[in-house]
């Protein structure tokens, strides 16, 4: 592309590239990334990072990153899920050459994608880089995943919070990523340790080895927010979310890729791919909250606001707002759980619309409600609800 002088001109490029370009159509998302290539398997991407990701966002960067493909004789396949291509010198100066009208202002949200393509340029200028090092990773429908690019393109998108948990579709990335070593946030081809083990060894270049997953830690790729602690980096998986103000402490507790806090939240157990905890929760030390592979029947569960998992706790049910479960615990979807009369009209009281007769319910029937608490008859051993002693939060798009 020519130097475009003024900011009409740019406009009226991305017009253009749009009405010429055979079925163009706007990115879902999209990114520069630089990857991460195997020791052994040269052409095979382990890990990619994106120092930016655009989601629904920033249409007229995603057409000048077309545009310089196609001048390179690089066609996008605008009918595929995802699109993975090289990038190199030629594309990021064609690409600066367009951005030119915008090169002096101060890099806003929207010209962040003129940052990326500018630092990459003056690096590979300054020392250059190896083929297939960096790519440009487009994706057109939220479908399952069939590239490593596109699906850390995805994994950021959740742990950036330009997403909603739950709300992309995820399948297919334990199938595109490999399994892989991981030494100081390099991953490393478990192939290449096998094949060199001895020379490794003997030179005592052999890698101090942090752990062996598909997924990176969270840290490796996330800027956290100031006032949100995670106090061991193992506990927090790569595609995690998690909301300003939430505490990750080190002991039993663990965040999965696709799950996490929409507000504060101490964390002290377990929450599973898919479950989601609200803000002012507490999730004591050793509490588990099931993931839809661990016995919820496929059903994600949400943990409500200012809700409390007691230690060693077992949550396999949706709470609403202001729930206790006690120390030790397992309330699942078959659990046989008393509410008598007194209690049950007080539960019902912060819980609109609801109608429920009897003494004995199954833990599946009590999903959602507000203001439940769980505890089990010592002398018994029967387990019974009560309303608890937490406030209520109730959202007001639902009450």
């Amino acid at each position: 592309m020519e130097i475009v002088q003024t900011t009409d001109a740019f406009k009226a490029l991305i017009q253009s590239i749009k009405s010429e370009t055979a079925g163009y159509k706007d990115p879902l998302a999209f990114g520069i990334c630089r990857v991460d290539l195997g020791q052994i398997n040269v052409e095979k991407t382990l890990q990619a990072t994106y120092p930016l990701i655009n989601w629904d966002e920033n249409f007229g960067s995603a057409a000048i990153f077309i545009k310089a493909l196609a001048e390179q004789g690089i066609e996008v396949d605008f009918n595929e899920s995802e699109v993975v291509c090289d990038i190199n010198a030629t594309f990021l100066k064609s690409c600066l050459n367009a951005f030119s009208p915008y090169s002096g202002e101060a890099f806003g949200d929207a010209h962040k994608n003129i940052q990326v393509v500018s630092a990459l340029y003056n690096q590979i200028m300054n020392s250059g880089s190896l083929e297939g090092e960096f790519k440009v990773t487009f994706i057109f429908a939220d479908e399952a995943l069939k590239s490593v690019e596109a699906s850390y393109l995805k994994l950021y998108a959740m742990s950036q919070a330009k997403v909603e948990l739950r709300s992309i579709n995820l399948n297919g990335a334990f199938g595109a990523l490999p399994n892989v070593a991981w030494s100081n946030g390099q991953p490393i081809e478990l192939e290449y340790l096998r094949e060199f083990e001895i020379e490794l060894k003997l030179a005592n270049d052999y890698p101090h080895i942090d752990f062996v997953d598909k997924f990176p830690r969270f840290l490796q790729h996330i800027i956290p927010a100031d006032n949100t602690r995670i106090l061991e980096t193992s506990k927090v998986r790569f595609g995690a979310q998690l909301a300003s103000g939430t505490t990750v402490m080190p002991g039993a507790s663990y965040i999965n890729f696709n799950a996490g806090t929409t507000g504060s939240v101490m964390v002290e157990g377990r929450i599973s791919s898919s479950a989601i905890v609200g803000a002012g929760s507490d999730i004591g030390g050793g509490a588990s909250i099931l993931g839809v592979l661990s016995g919820t029947d496929g059903n994600p569960i949400s943990i409500g606001k200012n809700t409390l998992l007691g230690a060693n706790s077992t949550c396999g049910i949706p709470l609403g707002d202001g729930c206790i479960i006690d120390a030790g615990l397992a309330i699942l979807e078959g659990t046989k759980i008393g509410i008598y009369p007194k209690e049950l009209t007080k539960i019902q009281e912060v819980n609109k619309n609801l109608t429920m007769e009897g003494e004995i319910f199954k833990g599946k029937s009590l999903a959602n409600l507000n203001g439940l608490h769980f505890r089990q008859n010592s002398l018994t051993g029967e387990m019974t609800a009560s309303r608890s002693t937490r406030e209520i939060k109730l959202n007001s798009d639902l009450h």
